[in-house]
């Protein structure tokens, strides 16, 4: 059965930082993308990052790019999310997920397996 658990999420002040984890488990998804999208209240979920099988390739969302940092670690079968200088904008449910392929991926319905989700709340 494949799982996707993220962790690292929190509260923390705006200007802070927060690294999220995720590992995934019953496969292994070293030859497929992983991606980070996350939910504000009351808004739609977004794309955040997205980082290619082999971690040679990132793309980032405009509104995190120069601020947070995907990576990679196939040999745990994990992806992260450091995040730093958080906005209270920044505060939103974050979910890890793996896609249909190796490429940079920003559409949801590229993404066969997802997390559960972690919140991330930055005060002001």
């Amino acid at each position: 059965q494949v799982q996707l658990v993220e962790s690292g999420g929190g509260l923390v002040q705006a200007g802070g930082s927060l690294r999220l984890s995720c590992a995934a488990s019953g496969r292994t998804f070293s030859s497929y993308a992983m991606g980070w999208f996350r939910q504000a209240p009351g808004k739609e979920r977004e794309f955040v990052a997205v980082i290619s099988w082999s971690g040679g390739g990132t793309y980032y969302a405009d509104s995190v790019k120069g601020r947070f940092t995907i990576s990679r670690d196939n040999a745990k079968n994990t992806s992260y999310l450091q995040m730093n200088s958080l906005k209270p904008e920044d505060t939103a449910v974050y979910y890890c997920a793996v896609a249909h392929g190796r490429s940079l991926y920003r559409g949801e319905n590229q993404y066969a397996f997802w997390g559960q989700g972690t919140q991330v709340t930055v005060s002001s």
